[in-house]
């Protein structure tokens, strides 16, 4: 039974509060200062600035070619947003892999410049190294496992992870050793729901899923999926909650066509 309780300023240790009282964590993608807004003012928990700005602000097929200086320009923009939310960056592709050094050089960068709250990385084993080196400075880590969307060229596919048991096991492992390495939360994209329901018992710290069921502490989803901004993506874990992709489209229609026959601006609109 989850009981709901009214918070001014999400933290890391709110949500681990959240998780041992019950209480489902929500959270979005945000990039831009507009958005972020709106979805403070509703109240979501967490926000991430995804490096699937990549994809969806910037038309990158992967999330692999979005720089560190582009993610920080973006978490900025969602911090001067935000009065309530934590706000979550994603170290970008090649700011923190296989070199501890250049992962807490990274996230000083993000905490600095962006005066963002946390920062999020994938993988387990691999960045362990970097998780603990990035926390020397205080700066909060949200691991990311299952689907991991940086190493699609090594995956070769987008399909769902960890369906076999030497998959699963290593999962297991990796979120118990991000968990002893000391990040606060972590994403599971894309595995079995059963798989997931395992991880989140056997941690403390909140699981937020992506397309890994019900049974985790939060959800995820990327807020242009959501709300049908795009439409060129529909994965089975994917709830559209609106279809602003036509509405827009009709609405700007509707604009052409009004300044196109001098219909606007009409008496009321001029001075």
């Amino acid at each position: 039974m989850s009981t709901y309780k009214e918070v001014k300023k999400v933290t890391t240790h709110t949500l681990i509060e959240m998780k041992m009282r019950g209480e489902k964590i929500s959270m979005l993608t945000a990039y831009d200062y507009s958005m972020a807004k709106i979805f403070d003012a509703a109240k979501i928990d967490v926000l991430l600035v995804g490096d699937s700005a990549s994809n969806v602000m910037h038309g990158h097929e992967t999330t692999l070619p979005i720089t560190l200086d582009q993610m920080i320009s973006h978490a900025s923009s969602v911090i001067k947003a935000i009065s309530r939310a934590l706000v979550v960056v994603d170290l970008p592709f090649g700011s923190y892999q296989g070199n501890s050094k250049e992962a807490l050089v990274s996230s000083i960068r993000i905490m600095k410049e962006a005066e963002a709250h946390a920062v999020k990385l994938e993988g387990g084993e691999e960045v362990v190294d970097s998780v603990k080196r990035i926390l020397t400075a205080g700066i909060p880590v949200m691991g990311h496992l299952g689907l991991t969307p940086q190493s699609i060229y090594k995956f070769g596919t987008y399909e769902v992870r960890a369906k076999e048991g030497a998959e699963a096991a290593k999962l297991l492992y990796d979120a118990r050793l991000l968990e002893e390495a000391g990040c606060f939360a972590i994403v599971l994209e894309k595995i079995p729901s059963s798989l997931a329901s395992e991880v989140a018992r056997m941690v403390k710290i909140p699981i937020i899923g992506i397309g890994a069921g019900p049974d985790v502490d939060g959800q995820v989803l990327v807020s242009h999926d959501m709300l049908g901004i795009n439409k060129d993506f529909s994965p089975k874990f994917l709830r559209r909650y609106l279809n602003l992709y036509d509405e827009i489209k009709q609405a700007v229609e509707r604009y052409v066509a009004d300044v196109k026959s001098v219909d606007f601006p009409n008496k009321k609109e001029q001075y």
